[in-house]
């Protein structure tokens, strides 16, 4: 399968004999592939991408409430009984928008989804891959750690950074003004909503995982904490932005396929679509695309950054 030059080679091949009203050649060459995973899986394939890399700072390369019409568009006509095999790549977004999606994904496949990492789904899209029955990834694969975020702020750090507030001024009272400042920062609130959203988001995937990639296992709650507790922990993972390896997430008990042992040379084919996908988002506006195995495709733009 061609690597990402071999793709590159047969973009500029095709865009020589491009024509204005026929399909994009950044169009036809995702596509094809996309076909090709479908065709050697025997199963629907939906690659949800988001151009974060390429357009860092762009609102729209978040998970959003948006998200869910492109899922109806592509979901609209597969044949749902051959389950779903789903490709994220991702930084995350919107916790409410996450736990809708998953909602919506699972009316229409139930548990059958299978989630493939060809190179990072971090933060909620790690959510939507632990709502998965397993979890595709490879030596170039990462997850990242599920904490919630407050406009870039960890809501296990605010929380940590209030514990040792009240643990040092009782050490030491003349801390007190040093302790104000910092605090004085949040909204009288923002402390009991990161509270909130850390309880929501550990519930949140402690079910999915629960109903669906530890189903039927015996202890599947207390696993599932595990799993959770492992990605949460802002002890323990340090930052947001940690990239969590295959065999690091699969050490915390989630259920994960090693790509390059997958049959029918579907590793290659993964990662084929994934350098189509990165091709397009380097020579385009789009920022982010949902598009499936028929060619039926949303695709966000965004011309300007911030927006």
């Amino acid at each position: 399968m061609p690597n990402w030059g071999d793709v590159l080679a047969e973009l500029q091949e095709l865009q020589k004999t491009f024509q204005p009203g026929n399909p994009h050649p950044l169009d036809l060459v995702r596509r094809k592939y996309l076909k090709m995973m479908s065709d050697a899986t025997g199963r629907n394939v939906i690659a949800y991408y988001s151009g974060f890399l390429q357009r860092p700072g762009v609102r729209t390369c978040q998970i959003d409430d948006n998200d869910k019409n492109a899922f109806m568009a592509t979901i609209h006509k597969l044949d749902r009984s051959k389950g779903l095999d789903l490709i994220l790549h991702t930084p995350g977004g919107d916790l409410a928008a996450t736990e809708s999606l998953v909602d919506y994904i699972r009316a229409m496949f139930k548990t059958d989804v299978v989630a493939y990492i060809p190179q990072i789904a971090m933060s909620a899209g790690t959510m939507i891959a632990c709502s998965c029955k397993e979890i595709v990834m490879g030596d170039h694969s990462n997850l990242g750690p599920i904490d919630p975020q407050f406009n870039g702020i960890p809501a296990h750090g605010v929380i940590e950074e209030f514990k040792s507030a009240i643990k040092a001024v009782k050490k030491d009272p003349a801390s007190l003004p040093l302790w104000q400042t910092i605090i004085s920062r949040y909204h009288p609130t923002f402390i009991g909503e990161c509270q909130k959203s850390i309880r929501w988001s550990e519930q949140m995937v402690t079910d999915w995982l629960e109903t669906g990639m530890l189903h039927g296992q015996p202890g599947a709650r207390k696993k599932a904490a595990k799993i959770v507790k492992g990605l949460s922990d802002h002890k323990t993972t340090k930052s947001h932005a940690r990239h969590m390896t295959m065999r690091q997430v699969a050490d915390l008990g989630l259920v994960i396929k090693d790509l390059k042992l997958s049959p029918n040379n579907l590793q290659d084919t993964v990662l084929t679509v994934h350098h189509a996908f990165m091709h397009t988002f380097a020579n385009s506006v789009a920022a982010k695309i949902v598009e499936n195995q028929n060619g039926v495709a949303v695709i966000l733009n965004s011309k300007v950054t911030g927006n």
